[in-house]
């Protein structure tokens, strides 16, 4: 048992408490499938939640204050460093225009029917470890590695349409099925998600996309509708047929580029793979000879991607991050050896600091092309790139010149000119005219190309 939970096993013997608290939802069961368990803690017990947490507080187990809601019948709490929900068995119902129930006092029966999944229905009891599997099908669809509701599944989704949405999500972390009837339901009720904050949305989508199994939860989400609900154009890949340097099409192809990046690799590299393809649909066009193209998608499919970020209510940072990835995406993938010291350095002064990043993405796209076009030798790029580098001995390919230095040493006037001047001693690094950092280099240069103007 966490400390968490001991803190709470030992605060709560002897008093009204011992023996009605249950631990219930994702934490039971995980330990039942054997894997890491969420981070949540979630306490159900028949009584007033907001009550409870106040004891708590008065025992001197909380951290801080409790926070509580009444209107729900909840209550949070952290414990040694750990957040705790505590809710007080209830029934639930709900309107049609929103997720957000009335409540009213409930049995432990009545608490776990309003759940979302019946694997998330286990109760374990506190004090004694005692598990109680009251729907009768927890323990089996845990077993068969099935989602289910505990009730009508057209119930379950009308009332909260975001579970549709946990329930590809469940399939696709722990690699169930979900049952045909749910399954049935969530494209019956795929239009509800409007409802639904486009930040919950996110959350749930950022959940799927991480997963090892990511592109059976997005086929998935594909297949109910779901994707149409908040990003229509990802399902516009689906179907859209390439060129000879692809033996699928692009959603496909899509599906598999993201798969070959690691989630260890992070969220930005993981939504780059998944969306940089997503301008082909709009510029896919065939010559006379039959050959497919798809010209600038990297542009278009990176206004693309603003598009769907932005609408998802990421961070301005991440947006623009993807998107700037997604524009280079095929830089890297058309280097050969024939290119010059100039045309590489030209490369890694435009990626910045995603370079690595690029390299990786244009791996994981490469993998999901046809093996029998030619490909980038990325350990050849690497090494070049390397080499370049220690060159560089660490500086940035930028002007050596700040626009008051030029101004003094040729004499002008601030203004438009400045720039084109920092941009042309920026071009001569590219070229390898002139070393980064060199200001006594840069200054003759400028002198001889432009002269000093007259005082």
């Amino acid at each position: 048992m966490n400390q968490a939970l001991e803190t709470l096993r030992r605060a709560t013997e002897h008093s009204e408490y011992e023996g009605r608290l249950y631990l219930v939802g994702g934490i039971v069961r995980d330990k039942f499938l054997k894997v890491k368990p969420d981070e949540d803690i979630d306490i159900v017990l028949e009584g007033d939640a907001g009550r409870f947490a106040e004891f708590l507080r008065e025992r001197g187990v909380a951290d801080h204050p409790p926070v509580t809601y009444p209107r729900f019948g909840t209550a949070m709490v952290s414990v040694r460093g750990r957040q705790v929900e505590l809710v007080g068995a209830r029934k639930e119902s709900y309107s049609r225009a929103s997720r957000k129930p009335s409540t009213e006092p409930g049995t432990l029966l009545d608490d776990v029917l309003r759940r979302d999944f019946t694997i998330n229905t286990l109760l374990e009891n506190l004090h004694t470890g005692e598990v109680l599997d009251l729907t009768g099908n927890a323990i089996k669809d845990i077993e068969r590695g099935i989602i289910r509701t505990p009730l009508d599944p057209l119930i379950t989704f009308d009332d909260d349409p975001l579970r549709m949405l946990r329930a590809v999500r469940f399939a696709t972390r722990l690699g169930f099925t979900i049952d045909p009837d749910t399954y049935a339901a969530i494209k019956k009720r795929a239009r509800r998600l409007a409802i639904i904050s486009a930040e919950r949305i996110r959350a749930e989508f950022v959940k799927i996309i991480m997963s090892p199994n990511a592109g059976g939860g997005l086929e998935m989400l594909r297949e109910t509708k779901l994707l149409d609900q908040f990003a229509p154009e990802l399902s516009a890949m689906y179907g859209v047929t390439q060129n000879i340097y692809h033996i699928y099409d692009v959603w496909t192809h899509t599906l598999k580029t993201l798969e070959s990046i690691p989630p260890e690799w992070g969220m930005i590299l993981r939504l780059a793979a998944l969306l940089h393809d997503t301008g082909k649909p709009e510029t896919r066009t065939v010559d006379d000879s039959g050959g497919v193209h798809f010209y600038r998608h990297e542009v278009v499919g990176a206004e693309i991607a603003r598009d769907i970020m932005h609408r998802l209510r990421f961070s301005s940072s991440q947006i623009a991050k993807t998107a700037f990835l997604i524009s280079m995406h095929l830089r890297v993938g058309e280097y050969d050896e024939q290119w010059s010291d100039s045309a590489v350095r030209r490369l890694i002064r435009d990626a910045g600091d995603h370079l690595e990043d690029l390299i990786r993405l244009t791996a994981a796209d490469k993998a999901a092309g046809n093996p029998e076009t030619s490909r980038v030798d990325l350990e050849a790029f690497r090494e070049r790139v390397r080499r370049i580098r220690e060159k560089l001995a660490g500086q940035k390919m930028a002007s050596p010149l700040d626009g008051r230095e030029i101004i003094e040493t040729l004499g002008i006037e601030p203004g438009p000119r400045v720039g084109a001047i920092k941009a042309y001693l920026e071009s001569q690094i590219i070229e390898g005219n002139l070393l980064p950092g060199d200001k006594a280099a840069a200054s003759d240069l400028i002198l001889r190309k432009y002269g000093r103007t007259s005082d």
